[in-house]
């Protein structure tokens, strides 16, 4: 089975630090402390040729707590991001991202804010 590859847009603190994640036309602000970490990864599941200049590569993972726009009330969803070091892009890992009960996804895969004006 094979999962959809979500790019999203970070905005991003100068530190490199996430601190804004647009998603389906949402925003979700950070708001608390996210973490990092790196993964090394299978370059040969995803290209078919080791990048170029590069013996090995590594993945910079960050899990951040959002909430949906500035609503301080708004439920946190957990989110863990992939910054793409050659493109540098972000994805968003399908299997970490839990939504907050004010937002779902439908069956066509498209965002919907629900109760929200």
């Amino acid at each position: 089975m094979t999962s959809k590859v979500e790019h999203v847009l970070v905005r991003t603190a100068p530190s490199g630090e996430p601190l804004v994640v647009e998603r389906g036309g949402h925003q979700w602000l950070v708001a608390e402390e996210p973490l990092r970490w790196f993964e090394r990864t299978n370059w040969w599941e995803r290209e078919r040729r080791m990048p170029r200049g590069q013996g090995r590569i590594d993945v910079e993972v960050w899990r951040v707590q959002a909430r949906l726009g500035r609503n301080p009330r708004s439920d946190l969803a957990t989110m863990e991001l992939e910054r793409d070091l050659a493109g540098g892009g972000w994805r968003l890992r399908p299997a970490a991202y839990t939504p907050c009960p004010m937002h779902r996804e439908d069956p066509g895969g498209e965002s919907t804010s629900v109760g929200l004006k």
